[in-house]
């Protein structure tokens, strides 16, 4: 990036990138695909601005305008670092009102993002515009836009000046591979971004010169950057990157269970920490050092100081160049409780600056908040895990005659879904099923199903009828054992209050009874407040195979009834949950004109799991985002 344009020019990221449209808020853009909005100069203008453009990009693509199809998450991510960095640098340098305006390019789907101040006279500070002897303490944000954007520049009007940057969906994407944003091309955007958020390399003699000016953003952006993580090993990385080179030559991070750091003091320490990342200005000694390093491990004399302490100087490992130099150890502690220990080390040096060791203990802080949180993120994601897997059976059963396919996407990984879903023997000759969804998600959905799918197969197993099953079901669901049960699950998530009271659960369900015959099988059901089941004939004549009865667990005296057909040689019976119906499309909803019926009548001649499949991407393709519910559905089809 050269010297900042005086016009209105393009510094691009590209040959041959777009000039900046002459169309504006007041010009002839379309004004459903832009906002226009004015912040005050204040240090809450940045975060505005980035609540603004995240709410604005999905407001249109939940409206389906004309380009939104190529809007991805990630394209959304860096719009709203973008003009968060915009903003900071007008509020910083030019001290007045901000401008901000995010517009969509119909049907290109390039997102224009506008910061305008009225302190012209004042142009945005590029690092590499200034001489090299003197300290590079502006435009690290400026670097991270041209990074971002496909072009950017700035203009001058009277009494104004308007940065502007443009994002190109088509940039970001890599192949077949646009939704991948987990592992190694997380863990890689997340070291680009502290790359660039990161103070440039200092010396001692500069290093109050700089804390002075940029500390304080600095902090603020690698605290957003850390906090959205959510695997230790990242935060680690990400801590790394943040620091070296610029702050100091080499870090390293060592990871420790709680039990352990808490034995630290009275030597009843296990297996010792775990040297998490080391990280080097010269990646050729990184592996040295590490080798060093993990023969050393940091033994703190009080596990709950969080430093900074003197740290052994890995001579040996760095070479005769750096024998010499200066190392300090910081305890991660969060919530009083200890998780690790971070070392940065700068050779040549007696001792570290102040302002230094001061930036490092705050960030160090800020580093163990993000590993504790990932640390309870990832026990709450295991204990849902196994939560789900004893809520769900191991193994689907399989029929004779009748091919079945299930597809099931619970949309929180983090808690136990609502729906569920059964397909098991119940002897005789008979096997039942059944989907259902239960009001709300967590320990408290998990009471319900808990107690739904074993009694369904108890009651199924002990000869009762389909009707008969969901009747007694139903009481079972208004007992003061279950409400006794739901009080307990709503004690995990939160303290109980004085106006607590036992809820009833509702739940919706579709069960059901195969029973195969020569010839075909013959199938008796209910849906209890549940979703219609849909029949498909070898025809693609679709009709709806149960009519609507009351949820279970609203009503204590509700009887309810049980519907017979025959399922022929190619029949199909689709059952789903809301997941599937209610997927919303701005103010539509997938099953809107009987739309679930319109794909299953297209699917006539597919099988079981190409039928299951297809519908399973639809329902994705529907929304320009992830489902927001949960997604179950079972294709049963006679052979």
């Amino acid at each position: 990036m050269g010297a900042i344009p005086t016009q209105r020019d393009t510094a691009s990221c590209a040959c041959g990138a777009p000039a900046h449209p002459q169309t504006t808020a007041h010009g002839s853009a379309n004004s459903r695909a832009q906002t226009r909005t004015t912040l005050s100069g204040s240090s809450l203008a940045p975060g505005s601005a980035r609540a603004l453009v995240r709410a604005t990009v999905a407001d249109w693509i939940d409206a389906r305008l004309p380009g939104t199809e190529h809007l991805t998450d990630r394209v959304a991510d860096d719009a709203v670092l973008v003009v968060s960095e915009l903003v900071t640098n007008a509020v910083v340098h030019a001290g007045t009102d901000v401008d901000v305006e995010c517009r969509l390019e119909e049907p290109s789907g390039e997102l224009v993002v506008e910061v305008s101040d009225h302190h012209p006279s004042r142009a945005p500070h590029d690092s590499r515009a200034e001489g090299s002897c003197e300290t590079p303490e502006h435009g690290r944000g400026l670097r991270l836009v041209a990074t971002l954007a496909e072009s950017w520049g700035v203009t001058f009007g009277r009494g104004t000046k308007t940065v502007w940057a443009r994002l190109s969906a088509e940039r970001h994407r890599t192949g077949s591979d646009q939704d991948s944003y987990g592992g190694r091309l997380a863990l890689e955007r997340g070291l680009r971004a502290a790359e660039i958020l990161a103070p440039d390399p200092q010396r001692a003699e500069r290093d109050r010169d700089w804390l002075q000016r940029g500390a304080l953003s600095f902090l603020a952006e690698a605290s957003d950057l850390l906090a959205g993580q959510l695997d230790e090993n990242l935060v680690a990385a990400l801590a790394g990157q943040l620091i070296v080179p610029r702050l100091a030559d080499w870090c390293a991070v060592w990871l420790e269970d709680e039990a352990m750091g808490r034995g630290w003091a009275d030597g009843t320490a296990g297996a010792g920490p775990r040297l998490a990342r080391v990280w080097h200005g010269s990646e050729n000694r990184i592996e040295e050092l590490r080798r060093a390093l993990d023969k050393d491990p940091p033994h703190p004399s009080d596990p709950l100081r969080s430093g900074p302490v003197p740290h052994p100087w890995p001579g040996e490992a760095l070479g005769v160049r750096d024998e010499h130099g200066t190392a300090l150890a910081y305890r991660l502690i969060a919530g009083g409780r200890p998780l690790g220990t971070l070392v940065i080390g700068r050779a040549g040096l007696l001792r570290f600056p102040d302002e230094v060791t001061g930036l490092i203990e705050d960030l160090s802080r800020r580093v163990a908040l993000a590993i504790g949180a990932a640390r309870q993120y990832a026990r709450q994601a295991t204990i849902s895990q196994v939560l789900q897997r004893g809520l769900l059976p191991a193994a689907v059963a399989e029929i004779p005659g009748v091919r079945s396919a299930l597809v099931y996407e619970p949309c929180d990984k983090g808690g136990p879904s609502g729906d569920f879903y059964d397909l098991f023997p119940a002897g005789d000759g008979r096997w039942c099923f059944a989907v259902g969804d239960v009001q709300g998600k967590g320990p408290e959905a998990a009471v319900v199903i808990g107690l739904a799918r074993p009694w369904l197969r108890l009651l199924a197993r002990e000869g009762y009828r389909v009707a008969d099953v969901l009747d007694r079901l139903n009481r079972l669901l208004l007992d003061d054992a279950t409400e006794a049960a739901d009080a307990a699950a709503r004690a995990l998530v939160r303290p109980p209050t004085p106006g607590d009271g036992p809820q009833t659960r509702f739940l919706s369900l579709l069960y059901g009874e195969l029973a195969p015959f020569d010839g075909g099988v013959r199938c008796t059901l209910a849906s209890a407040g549940h979703p219609l089941p849909l029949l498909l004939g070898p025809d693609g004549a679709v009709r709806t195979a149960a009519r609507p009865q009351t949820l279970l667990g609203v009503i204590e005296d509700e009887t309810y009834t049980s519907e017979t057909f025959e399922l022929g040689s190619g029949d199909t019976l689709l059952c789903v949950t809301d997941g599937v119906t209610e997927r919303r499309s701005g103010s539509r909803m997938f099953d809107d004109a009987d739309g679930l019926a319109e794909v299953l009548a297209g699917c006539a001649g597919l099988s079981a799991e190409l039928i299951a499949e297809r519908i399973r991407r639809l329902v994705h393709e529907f929304g320009g985002r992830p489902p927001e519910d949960d997604l179950a559905l079972l294709v049963l089809q006679a052979e």
